[in-house]
């Protein structure tokens, strides 16, 4: 096994680094506040992995043959040292504000526009040294890069049958969206697929009778359940149809009832598979945003929707829940017009619309 520190402004922060570069099994060694050459306190966390793991994501596919066997202990642990200095080195330069004026500059403009100072910096750390953090234009591009790199888009799929669970906190528009997938999915695309709605929304006033309202409208079957077991006999029923809108109640993310009851729905044996969605609002702030997900995360979601763009021109926040989640994106919901104002989630459309705002920066 070898030993290797992680050094960051706190424990959590150097452990972060740590399992992403081992993964989650990286074993803890010690953590503790040590007092740097500069005065200030900075947190060291040692974890301990195997050697062939620590050779494989520090050098690639180099060979251990390479490597006396006499040499192998002591090589290890310098190339383990140098690479803890190199990182105390960096983390001191971001702590003391020495990225130069042109990288504060950017730094703060992405700041101001959502993205976190904890992304940033983790960016900002392989740059030190480089030309690319003395040109403005230049290190706004390579961030936008980035950032293009790491927003994660699912492909809309209708090859098999499945059945759609939408699930949300309550007014983020999960009925209007499910009647835009319907419409779109029985009417927009290569072909007609032949479309039913779920309701399993029994607690909101007016609920049902909306979402049967879209279905009288698009001529689509529209079914409501009360129980798990209805829920199983009502799906074996649809078993002909490409795809089951499943809407489900709005809650709040601390409404232990309604989560359990979910559960209950999610996991209950039936002989398609269903899809979480999460619906998120482009206008929630980023702290509801994370207690959001963190109470819906054991439903596992598949993917994320995300509701009401056109309420907001500030699209910094939900990039940076996205990019700190890495949570794969399948629609975007545009507008309250249906089917018109929903989209296939695209990368390209959200950097077009936080470039803008940028831009205004």
């Amino acid at each position: 096994m070898i030993n290797e520190t992680f050094v960051a402004s706190d424990p959590k922060s150097a452990y972060e680094q740590a399992v992403k570069k081992y993964g989650e099994s990286v074993e803890l060694v010690s953590a503790k506040q040590v007092k740097h050459d500069d005065g200030k306190l900075r947190s060291e966390v040692v974890i301990s992995v195997p050697k062939t793991l620590f050779m494989k994501k520090s050098f690639g596919d180099i060979s251990m043959e390479k490597i006396e066997s006499n040499d192998e202990e002591m090589f290890l642990e310098e190339i383990g040292e140098l690479k803890a200095q190199l990182a105390q080195m960096k983390d001191g330069l971001l702590a003391e504000n020495k990225l130069g004026s042109t990288a504060e500059e950017v730094k703060s403009l992405f700041m101001k526009k959502g993205i976190s100072e904890r992304w940033l910096d983790e960016i900002f750390t392989t740059l030190i040294g480089s030309s690319v953090i003395e040109d403005a234009p230049l290190l706004v591009s390579y961030l936008l890069e980035e950032i293009d790199e790491l927003l994660n888009v699912t492909e809309e799929e209708l090859s098999m049958p499945k059945v759609m669970m939408l699930v949300g906190p309550t007014g983020v528009g999960k009925t209007t969206t499910i009647a835009k997938l319907a419409a779109r999915y029985a009417y927009l695309l290569d072909r007609p697929y032949k479309v039913a709605l779920m309701n399993l929304d029994s607690y909101k006033v007016g609920a049902i009778e909306q979402l049967e309202h879209y279905a009288d409208i698009m001529q689509i079957e529209h079914i409501s359940v009360s129980s798990v077991a209805e829920f199983k006999e009502k799906l074996e029923s649809l078993a002909e149809y490409d795809v089951v809108l499943v809407d489900t109640a709005g809650m709040s993310p601390y409404d232990t009832q309604k989560f359990i009851k979910t559960v209950e729905f999610v996991n209950s044996d039936i002989p398609k598979n269903i899809e979480v969605h999460l619906v998120l609002s482009a206008t929630v702030k980023y702290e509801d945003m994370e207690d959001i997900y963190r109470n819906f995360s054991f439903l596992n979601p598949d993917s994320v929707i995300i509701s009401k763009f056109d309420e907001t021109k500030h699209l910094g926040t939900l990039l940076n829940f996205m990019l700190l989640y890495k949570l794969p994106m399948s629609y975007f919901s545009v507008g309250q017009e249906v089917p018109d104002d929903l989209l296939p989630a695209s990368k390209e459309y959200l950097l077009e619309h936080f470039i803008g705002d940028v831009n205004e920066g």
